[in-house]
C-alpha cells in the first residue's frame, strides 16, 4: 500500500521521471471533467459523443459537442500544476517525460514544449479516413451543424481525439519511455481508465531495483497498490514543492 507523504520528492542526477497527467490537473483550471461534464450534454451517453459509430450516425451532433468543449478550453488558463511540471521540464530537460491523457493544450501554455498527448488534441482535426495520408491540423473553429468539416479527399473531417474503442496515440514512444523511467509520477488520473491505469505497473516491469512510483490527488486513485507514495493534495499545492533537484 502507498505511504502518505508530503516530503520533497528527491531527484537523482541519474533518474528519469515519467509525468501521467489526467483530468484532475485540468479541473483544477476550469476544465469540466468528462465524465462530469453538465448543463447542455448531461442528457448525452458517453457513446453518442466519443466513438467512430457515434460520428458515424450523427457527425453534427458530435461536432456540437467539441465545439462548445473548443469553446469551453479557450476560457481557461493553467494552473501552478502545470507550471510546475513545465519548471521540472525545463529544469531537468529529457529527462522529464510528460505524457497526458488530457486533450487540451495547458501544459504548452504552462512553457512545457515536450507533452506527449496519449488520447490526441482538442484544438487538432484530422481526416477520418487514415489512408487519406493528410496529416493532423491545428483547428480552433467552432462548427456549426449546417458547416461541418471535410477533407479534400472528400471525407469527412473529425476532431483528432483518441475516441473510446479506439488505440491511444504514440503507444510505442509511451512504451519506451515507461521502460526508461526511474520515478513515475501520476497526477489527478482515476485509475480506471487503461492502458494508463497499468502504467506504473509497467514502469516497475524488468527493472533490477523497485522504481518510485508516486501519486499526486485528493483522492484515492483505484489503482493505488501501484504506487509507493500517495502525495494526498489538489495538484495545484503539492506539485509546485514536489520534485527537489
Amino acid at each position: 500500500m502507498a505511504a502518505q507523504s508530503n516530503a520533497p520528492l528527491l531527484v537523482a542526477p541519474s533518474d528519469n521521471i515519467f509525468v501521467l497527467t489526467g483530468a484532475g490537473i485540468s479541473a483544477e483550471s476550469g476544465i469540466p471533467t468528462f465524465r462530469g461534464v453538465n448543463g447542455l450534454w448531461e442528457k448525452y451517453r458517453i457513446e453518442e459523443l466519443a466513438t467512430p459509430e457515434a460520428f458515424d450516425r450523427d457527425p453534427a451532433l458530435v461536432w456540437r459537442f467539441y465545439s462548445w468543449r473548443r469553446r469551453v478550453a479557450k476560457w481557461c488558463q493553467p494552473n501552478a500544476g502545470h507550471i510546475a511540471l513545465a519548471e521540472a521540464e525545463n529544469q531537468l530537460g529529457e529527462r522529464v517525460f510528460i505524457c497526458t491523457q488530457n486533450v487540451d493544450s495547458l501544459h504548452e501554455q504552462a512553457g512545457a514544449t515536450r507533452v506527449l498527448h496519449m488520447h490526441g488534441k482538442l484544438f487538432e482535426s484530422r481526416c477520418e479516413r487514415r489512408a487519406c495520408g493528410t496529416q493532423p491540423f491545428a483547428d480552433q473553429k467552432e462548427y456549426e451543424p449546417d458547416a461541418l468539416p471535410s477533407c479534400e479527399c472528400g471525407s469527412r473531417v473529425r476532431p483528432n481525439i483518441c475516441w473510446f474503442g479506439e488505440v491511444p496515440h504514440h503507444m510505442d514512444t509511451v512504451m519506451q519511455a515507461l521502460r526508461r523511467c526511474s520515478v513515475f509520477v501520476s497526477v489527478g488520473t482515476s485509475g480506471v481508465v487503461e492502458p494508463a491505469a497499468s502504467f506504473a505497473a509497467f514502469a516497475q516491469q524488468g527493472k533490477s531495483r523497485k522504481i518510485r512510483t508516486v501519486y499526486v490527488g485528493p483522492e484515492e486513485p483505484a489503482n493505488l497498490h501501484l504506487f509507493t507514495d500517495f502525495y494526498s493534495g489538489k495538484a495545484t499545492e503539492v506539485l509546485p514543492k514536489l520534485f527537489a533537484f
